[in-house]
């Protein structure tokens, strides 16, 4: 299989690659995710006390741990930005076979935290989710198995690609963890839609999936619950989604002031997927639209840089890490205003969680690499 792969662009023999990283990247969308990640710092200061004070820590514990996994995100989004594409795929196809062979590993090692699905493992201490870190190598092993199948004499890359994702989301299904396969399965499809799928096939697997859910809501009490809860026609206030809701509403559009609010004190995790309630009551809805604003640049920007490529495997690639980055704020902010059933997903760059805010560092270290200025004529690398 051979393809051709651009590098980052022409380096002179006289200068390092940082000075020519620095040139190419792009600044603004760099920007925007550290103003993200400092504004989910400033709500991590605000909802987390309470938690830590449960939990016999100092008051600002969480806001330490995020603050430190949040440093090491960015140098592994700094060192992937400026490794060439193939490097970064190569990388990330080796972290996919890794992070899968963690969740086959659930069923036998893994925990629940007591929160009703085995979704983590425990290692030396340190509680990993391993379906956080499958999402980005997912998206570039998955657009590597389409762009080769476009190649005359390559392998069946798409059939291939979606015999995996059916792979994939069974053993998520199996924690259960029908949130992050509905993910997959949506940025899989948007991605096969971008490679060329005929519409048929489309068609189908929209079929397969409302006839799938029908089955997992007649025969899984957990998924039950959150589509019941979603249809109800009033709001339980005692229930997260009361809360929050009740939370948005109080904030109005300049929120009720730093530390006046009562949502974080009681809910257990306004600091992960509810952070957009504290922030919607304490600083009302100008912060909402100041985070909102951040992804909507990030998105639109890498969108126009992609438009620019005529490199398939990072047309696709760069799509599938987007449409992931963009589905997964908004199925957070969706579950938060209840315009969509309740899903334990965290808001990017926002909501607590080592897990998270590393993976997200793999999957805006890449997406950095792919939307790098590069000469649409310089064909410096051939690959096997």
């Amino acid at each position: 299989m051979t393809e051709m792969v651009y590098r980052s662009g022409a380096v002179s023999t006289d200068e390092t690659e940082f000075p020519n990283w620095w040139r190419t990247v792009d600044k603004v969308s760099l920007t925007c995710v550290l103003s993200l990640f400092f504004v989910g710092l400033l709500l991590c200061m605000a909802a987390s006390p309470p938690l830590a004070e449960s939990n016999g820590k100092e008051p600002f514990y969480y806001v330490k741990r995020q603050a430190f996994f949040g440093l090491i995100a960015f140098m592994i989004m700094i060192v992937l930005s400026l490794l060439s594409v193939v490097e970064n795929r190569r990388v990330a196809i080796i972290a996919f076979i890794v992070t899968f062979v963690a969740i086959l590993l659930l069923p036998i090692a893994g925990t629940d935290h007591g929160k009703g699905a085995v979704r983590w493992l425990s290692v030396l201490g340190l509680s990993i989710q391993p379906s956080e870190f499958l999402k980005p190598f997912f998206v570039v092993f998955m657009a590597w198995l389409m762009s080769a199948s476009s190649d005359k004499f390559g392998p069946p890359g798409k059939s291939l690609a979606f015999l995996i994702l059916l792979i994939v989301i069974g053993f998520l299904v199996i924690q259960p963890d029908f949130g992050q396969a509905g993910l997959l399965l949506a940025v899989w499809s948007i991605m096969y839609f971008v490679a060329g799928a005929p519409i048929v096939f489309i068609c189908s697997i929209l079929i397969g999936t409302s006839i799938f859910s029908v089955l997992a809501y007649n025969n899984s009490d957990h998924f039950a619950r959150r589509i019941d809860g979603f249809l109800a026609p009033e709001i339980d206030p005692r229930t997260q989604i009361g809360y929050a809701t009740n939370a948005i509403q109080e904030g109005g559009i300049f929120g009720v002031g730093v530390g006046e609010g009562k949502v974080k004190w009681r809910l257990p995790d306004a600091h992960t997927d509810f952070i957009i309630s504290v922030a919607a009551e304490e600083f009302g809805l100008l912060l909402c639209a100041l985070i909102m604003i951040l992804y909507l640049i990030i998105i639109i920007r890498s969108i126009m840089r992609l438009m620019k490529e005529n490199n398939f495997f990072i047309q696709i690639c760069g799509t599938g890490i987007i449409a992931l980055l963009a589905m997964q704020a908004i199925i957070n902010l969706g579950v938060a205003v209840r315009l969509l059933p309740a899903k334990g997903m965290t808001l990017p760059f926002i909501s607590y969680g080592g897990s998270s805010i590393l993976a997200l560092g793999f999957l805006m270290g890449i997406l950095f690499s792919l939307t790098r200025r590069r000469p649409q004529n310089d064909f410096s690398l051939m690959v096997d």
